[in-house]
């Protein structure tokens, strides 16, 4: 199955819910676990936003940690697709779980990116989580897992 699982975390809803899979998931195929972040390249006067994102960061490995999971955390600078496909291929992963979230028309198009697409630039397989797992859930099948 998968021997090393990228979850890429963003902190939002459906952030968290990805990283409930992706742990899930990670715990059955008995995987090593990174837990990526990145914050958009900024200047020194954006300190308030990386700031913001360590915060995530540490956020996602606290939730982590609090259902009894280790994992390693990281942080990048830039375009999310660039970075999360680098990062990926630096540590050999077999599999990226991104969490998904639906934007209106005028957010795609204000926020589209040149990079293209992520699951064109991975050189793994790659899940876009849209289960809801309650905390609930989640930890009855932690104990099943």
């Amino acid at each position: 199955m998968y021997k090393r699982i990228v979850l890429a975390y963003d902190g939002s809803l459906e952030g968290r819910n990805a990283l409930r899979e992706g742990v899930l998931l990670g715990q059955i195929s008995k995987a090593e676990l990174f837990l990526f972040a990145v914050a958009p390249a900024v200047s020194i006067a954006g300190a308030e936003v990386l700031d913001a994102y360590d915060d995530i960061l540490r956020d996602g490995i606290a939730k982590a940690n609090e259902l009894g999971v280790t994992l390693s955390g990281h942080m990048a600078y830039g375009d999310p697709v660039t970075e999360i496909s680098a990062f990926a291929k630096k540590v050999g992963a077999d599999l990226v779980v991104v969490s998904y979230r639906r934007k209106s028309l005028l957010e795609r198009w204000w926020t589209g990116s040149d990079q293209g697409y992520l699951s064109e630039r991975l050189e793994c397989s790659l899940l876009i989580s849209k289960n809801i797992l309650s905390r609930e859930e989640f930890t009855e099948r932690m104990k099943r897992a």
